[in-house]
């Protein structure tokens, strides 16, 4: 049958009603809603949430009336009404889905996070995440399966799958192994406790809070703005660390390298006033304890607490330059210093000849010098002195030293005469040696080699 005239007049006249009565069905709905309200927030988010699915819902209910009023015998009719039957199934999943996150909105206004103590409040926020998300999957996926089976040839294959259901799923299963742990490990961190959204977490070398759980990944916001996102998977298979488990109150730690003369009872007065001039501090425990003392350095640890990660990482900064603030004003001598040993003699050589016999040297070079010194010096006080102990086969004696010379093949040289005691009338070249006068070994032994029969080896 040809439509006429008359039909789409009908149809035009439809439409317009069908306008008229979206606007005023939704103004009528916000209205009641906000009378039940009775000005609290629930009203005005119920209004947002289901405004424009309420809105697309009465549009095509009243489309589809106003087509079946118009064209009541078209033969275009069935697949039209097949596809408004569709519309109307994915706009009433729609529906459904804003309905039931408007529900969680309300649960997770409920649960305030930006309090000290919200651990309750942070495990309600992650399970309703993850309920939503799962919430939403599980109406899209009942909406595309009643969309299909509108098709009569898909409700005629359904016995045919529901009877390979078993092997179907088994391949799925297959296919999706990785889908559905990440799926499983979502559901498994939204009610294990283990995780929480504004959690703080280390995770990867990396300290920051828990942002967002969904059934696939997680996703953790670094202190410096990045966000390191990880699969559902990782948190149940992975070691890492939960600064917030049982509770948000943490233990920090300030730790200073320092000179031997600085006093830990005067930095502990100064702990106490530093820490009462602060709110960060929570009151419950402050310590400073000296941990370690070798290298020539003194170190002093401090502990303190405070009653977030935030709020301890600022007070540990706070602490750590006060203190440093203190050493700098009222025990400068406190400082880290490095001492390097000199010895007298070395310094009385460079008082008077205004060298040193370590110029040139670094600190470290001229260190080894100086501490090389009193070993030397002091066995050559012992040689002087005649110790015995110092008497061995080749040093100690003048006997031992010449058969030193004599097994290290040492040639001495003989001493220049001096001037004053040169005969003044005498050749003045007389009496000078041009070379060396090189001795024999018998000169140094003061007797023969041949006459020895067992000369020393």
């Amino acid at each position: 049958m040809t439509p006429t005239w008359q039909s789409w007049l009908t149809l035009g006249l439809s439409l317009l009603a069908v306008v008229v009565a979206v606007v005023a069905v939704s103004a009528l709905a916000s209205l009641v809603v906000r009378a039940a309200a009775r000005g609290r927030e629930w009203g005005g988010l119920l209004v947002r949430r289901l405004r424009w699915p309420f809105r697309t819902v009465i549009a095509v209910a009243g489309l589809w009336i106003a087509v079946a009023i118009s064209f009541p015998a078209a033969e275009w009719r069935p697949g039209l009404d097949h596809a408004f039957l569709i519309a109307v199934i994915a706009v009433g999943a729609w529906l459904v889905c804003q309905l039931f996150l408007f529900l969680t909105d309300l649960g997770m206004r409920r649960y305030r996070i930006d309090v000290a103590d919200n651990r309750l409040a942070r495990r309600a926020r992650t399970q309703l995440a993850i309920v939503r998300r799962l919430v939403v999957v599980i109406v899209i996926v009942i909406a595309i399966g009643v969309i299909l089976f509108t098709f009569e040839s898909v409700r005629a294959l359904g016995a045919s799958v529901l009877a390979s259901a078993g092997i179907a799923s088994i391949v799925a299963g297959l296919a999706a192994q990785s889908v559905l742990a990440n799926l499983f490990a979502g559901i498994q961190l939204a009610f294990s406790d283990a995780i929480r959204v504004d959690d703080v977490v280390v995770v990867e070398g990396e300290w920051g809070r828990i942002e967002e759980i969904t059934l696939n990944y997680v996703v953790v916001g670094i202190w410096d703005d990045r966000r390191l996102v990880l699969p559902c998977t990782y948190f149940t298979s992975q070691p890492f660390e939960n600064w917030t488990r049982t509770t948000s109150q943490l233990l920090g730690s300030v730790e200073l390298d320092l000179d031997w003369r600085v006093s830990p009872a005067a930095m502990r007065d100064e702990l106490d006033r530093v820490l009462e001039r602060t709110d960060l501090w929570d009151g419950r425990a402050k310590v400073l304890q000296v941990t370690d003392a070798v290298g020539g350095l003194v170190r002093i640890r401090v502990l303190v607490t405070a009653a977030d990660a935030g709020t301890l990482f600022d007070l540990r900064c706070y602490v750590r330059e006060e203190l440093v603030h203190w050493v700098q004003r009222m025990h400068p001598e406190s400082a880290p210093a490095q001492r390097v040993l000199v010895h007298e003699g070395a310094a009385s050589t460079d008082a008077s000849s205004g060298t040193s016999g370590t110029t040139g040297l670094e600190p470290e070079e001229r260190h080894t010098v100086h501490d090389a010194e009193p070993e030397r010096a002091e066995r050559e006080t012992a040689a002087d002195t005649g110790d015995g102990a110092r008497s061995g086969l080749f040093t100690g004696t003048p006997e031992a030293e010449a058969r030193g010379r004599q097994f290290t093949q040492a040639i001495p040289i003989v001493r220049q005469p001096d001037a004053d005691d040169a005969d003044p009338d005498a050749d003045p070249d007389a009496g000078l040696v041009d070379e060396p006068t090189l001795t024999t070994e018998a000169s140094v032994l003061g007797t023969d080699p041949a006459a020895d029969p067992d000369p020393p080896r």
